[in-house]
């Protein structure tokens, strides 16, 4: 995912009663606290010792679940997928609960974890790729210079190892400090989250902090603070059919409408805050010599402000009215939105420094980066709905590659990655 750095955007406008005033800044306080250590501390021996002797397994896992092809459109593909995650849950002691999607064709596994302490946390991650089924035989899993290479090895099945095997880590010390740990992991996320997006985000609700585990980049390992919101746009331009050899002239070619109509909406969005829209697929006509009677064209929108989808919509239908090119053709525009921005508020961002003080223990000099929005979508979106849990984005594994070629995880990121997450996680769970 490219990560283009820019304002975060408050989530909130307005005043506030005074109680409800001091409580915020009390709670902002803690999490402040929690981000704000005295000075750089060692590393905790036992976690980062676990991490150096778990890299061997991470990269097993890896190639296992690389070979299980589970692309978002491949149902017998994700029901492999799903028996593996499920199988090593279990192996791990959880409350396993596995039930179909409400939409699609995948289903939602989940785990939970009871312990002795007082917080509530939930990892999650997405077991489906982008890749069709057969991309396996033209990409192969494959070890050079210091990456792992598979289709889905960092986007998200990388996520998906690092929970597994911190857990693990944990488990094997003994570690109780928490009330619940919830794993969550879905199989429709490239998909748009559609049946699984409510589930994600009522199950977030319940819990106080919640840790995403999509990847991050390798050339600049960090945490992300906030992602857009990914919805479509929808154009449908309605003429009139007549021979495009003998009779041209009577009929109304919705091809060059929606062509004309287009070109005049293609910057739209650049004067709207948190907006971005960019056409994407069209199609009109069956035959060559017949003048297309209607055309359709949809557009990628993403969004990263609550009231950028209504604004855009309006600047659209807005430019649309102003006229038409092709007369007596009719055009219409409907906007669908589906998975929401992620905008993580001053929590977030103390939990992100947190993480980077983490990060720092290892004192290899890399500080590690704290992004501030990315382009691309996230179910972290759904999470953070609500406002009610904190939620923390890209603790999944540096790579590179994903939803194209190539795709890999930087080897000697393992075991950085596989300290910060159970290091965090086991400071989470304190009260």
């Amino acid at each position: 995912m490219t990560r283009t750095p820019t304002r975060t955007p408050s989530r909130f406008t307005g005043s506030r009663p005074a109680h409800l005033a001091r409580r915020t800044l009390v709670a902002l306080a803690a999490w402040s606290a929690l981000a704000l250590p005295a000075a750089q501390a060692a590393p905790d021996a036992a976690l980062l010792a676990a991490a150096r002797g778990a890299q061997p397994a991470v990269m097993q896992t890896l190639r296992e679940m690389v070979a299980i092809e589970s692309g978002t459109m491949d149902a017998p593909g994700l029901a492999r997928m799903t028996d593996y995650a499920e199988k090593r849950l279990r192996a791990l002691g959880g409350q396993v609960e596995r039930k179909p999607a409400t939409a699609g064709h995948s289903e939602l596994l989940s785990a939970r974890f009871t312990g002795t302490g007082q917080r509530k946390l939930m990892l999650m991650a997405h077991l489906d790729t982008i890749y069709w089924p057969g991309e396996l035989t033209k990409s192969p899993i494959k070890e050079e210079n210091g990456r792992l290479y598979g289709p889905g090895i960092a986007d998200d099945k990388g996520g998906v190892a690092m929970i597994l095997h911190g857990l693990e880590i944990l488990r094997a010390q003994g570690w109780k400090d928490y009330a619940q740990i919830t794993v969550l992991f879905n199989g429709d996320e490239e998909s748009g989250s559609p049946g699984s997006g409510e589930a994600i985000a009522a199950l977030a609700d319940q819990h106080d902090v919640v840790l995403s585990f999509e990847p991050t980049t390798a050339q600049d390992p960090g945490v992300l603070l906030a992602a857009a919101g990914v919805g479509e746009i929808l154009m449908k331009v309605k003429g009139r059919a007549s021979h495009a050899g003998a009779a041209p002239q009577l009929g109304r070619n919705a091809a060059l409408e929606l062509s004309h109509q287009m070109l005049a909406t293609a910057d739209i969005a650049k004067g709207i805050p948190g907006a971005q829209l960019n056409w994407t697929t069209m199609k009109s006509g069956n035959v060559r010599n017949q003048i297309p009677d209607s055309a359709e064209a949809g557009a990628d929108v993403r969004l990263t402000r609550p009231d950028a989808a209504e604004k855009l919509l309006a600047a659209v239908q807005a430019k649309v009215a102003e006229g038409q090119r092709v007369p007596d053709t009719e055009v219409s525009v409907a906007l669908r939105v589906g998975r929401p921005p992620f905008v993580g508020g001053p929590r977030t961002q103390a939990l992100a420094e947190r993480a980077r003080a983490i990060a720092a223990e290892l004192g290899d000099g890399k500080p590690l980066g704290i992004h501030p929005l990315t382009g691309g979508g996230t179910d972290a979106g759904f999470a953070n709905r609500s406002g009610k849990a904190v939620v923390l984005e890209s603790l999944g594994l540096p790579g590179w590659g994903y939803h194209a070629k190539d795709e890999y995880i930087q080897i000697d990121q393992i075991v950085p990655r596989l300290y910060l997450v159970t290091r965090l996680i086991t400071e989470l769970g304190k009260n």
